[in-house]
């Protein structure tokens, strides 16, 4: 895209704001340290950073606050960085609508800061409710078969203010960008913009459905005639709405890549949007498909961890919504022992009975949730619930018969019991491995 198009970048002495001290968060501090800016960092756990970390960013100058946010914490600020995990509606109230309009203060996510630095490395974007990680490390893999040096980031781990900050040249910039990254992206423009799906989610974060729908659309919003947007056939009623400027391409699952060694039919349609972006930059279909007969599935992503006495047991630990559930109970063939249990983000499981019926034996419920599974299921398959996860799967495993599958695939966030998904999924594999 022209640069003209980007928003401003800080200047020297301006006053920015960072809301958070998770990675992207420290990141943006940094970035904006270096474009000579007073930064002030609001943090409302103090144990997020050590007391070194803490010693050494107040050694660089910034402000650090560990509270709950006021208004008083953003007098001043031209520019105002909020993390991924904050809501844009929780945050305006505390800012001034004047100066909002006239863009006295800019309230933008990181990625869009780290964006108004990049130059002219074109970038692959992909978000959707589910599929983003593994598409964007397939497309990366693509690229990287064809040639292309690569950074693989964003909401998948690395910032782009990371990037920036290295002060390293790749030839595409791949880049996993959320809703909630979007939400406050105002320039952001990629060469090719990827929207693999819109399900119901993250409806505690945003106002309704609406509001999470148009701040996936906003991926497309500064694309031009001459960039690339890559679209889940079954958007196409969505989509019209919106006036894409850009050539679209509508992908679905094929059989395009028959060898591979991810799960399950999303996962086909996965790398078929990979392959559709890729295409793009010149990839060629040999190295498109050497790149996909070389992905292993990445960890908590229907990842497989043991076969112990016939018995398939799989982590997906990063299904967190209702549309994850869905996808990964088609993913096999064999009967399913299943796992649930978390904090219920919302959505209809009870729109699940059919699959359920027809892919499920049994469910073990874990923490929190239960009242939401056992409404939708109870009357569907045996279940049984348990404090734990440890305790559910060892009861899943005296039950499962040989050729079953013991499927981790919660449908909810992990914060009753664990940090993260991770954490949860890591837990699953070593009940699983000290399975007897």
């Amino acid at each position: 895209m022209p640069s003209i198009m980007r928003g401003l970048r800080p200047s020297k002495g301006e006053v920015a704001v960072v809301v958070g001290a998770g990675k992207s968060g420290l990141a943006a501090v940094q970035l904006l340290l270096r474009s000579g800016c007073q930064v002030r960092l609001l943090e409302s756990n103090p144990l997020v950073l050590s007391g070194a970390e803490q010693e050494n960013l107040r050694s660089q100058g910034v402000d650090l606050r560990f509270k709950d946010f006021a208004a008083s914490d953003f007098t001043g600020a031209r520019f105002v960085i909020p993390s991924p995990g904050i809501a844009k509606a929780k945050l305006e109230p505390c800012l001034d609508p004047e100066a909002l309009r006239k863009g006295q203060t800019e309230l933008i996510a990181e990625m869009e800061l780290a964006y108004r630095y990049v130059e002219q490395e074109p970038i692959l974007a992909v978000t959707g409710t589910s599929g983003k990680t593994t598409t964007v490390s397939v497309a990366a893999a693509m690229l990287q078969q064809q040639g292309y040096s690569v950074f693989l980031g964003g909401n998948i781990g690395t910032p782009l203010s990371t990037y920036i900050l290295d002060e390293r040249k790749v030839d595409v910039l791949v880049l996993e960008i959320s809703s909630f990254q979007l939400q406050t992206c105002t320039t952001f423009a990629p060469r090719v913009a990827v929207l693999l799906n819109i399900e119901p989610n993250h409806l505690d974060y945003h106002r309704d459905m609406q509001e999470y729908t148009q701040a996936k659309m906003r991926l497309f919003r500064w694309q031009e005639a001459n960039d690339l947007a890559v679209l889940g056939a079954d958007l196409e009623p969505v989509v019209k709405e919106y006036g894409i400027q850009a050539q679209k391409v509508w992908v679905r699952a094929s059989d395009r890549f028959k060898e591979m060694q991810l799960l399950g039919d999303h996962n086909r349609f996965n790398c078929e949007a990979a392959w559709a972006a890729c295409r793009f930059f010149g990839v060629s279909l040999a190295n498109a498909t050497l790149a996909v007969q070389r992905f292993h599935p990445l960890p908590h992503r229907l990842e497989r961890v043991r076969e112990h006495k016939s018995v398939l047991y799989v982590n997906d630990s990063k299904c967190t919504t209702v549309a994850a559930l869905a996808v990964a109970l088609k993913a096999f063939e064999r009967p399913i022992r299943l796992l649930c249990g978390g904090k219920f983000k919302g959505g209809d499981l009870r729109s699940l009975i059919p699959l359920v019926q027809a892919h499920v034996r049994e469910i073990a419920l874990f923490g929190a949730a239960r009242a939401e599974f056992e409404a939708a299921f109870k009357d569907v398959v045996p279940m049984e619930w348990y404090p734990t996860l440890a305790p559910a799967v060892e009861y899943l495993s005296e039950k499962a018969e040989p050729g079953d599958v013991v499927l981790l695939a919660p449908a909810t966030a992990s914060f009753d019991l664990y940090r993260n998904y991770v954490e949860r999924g890591s837990d699953f594999r070593k009940i699983v491995e000290n399975l007897k």
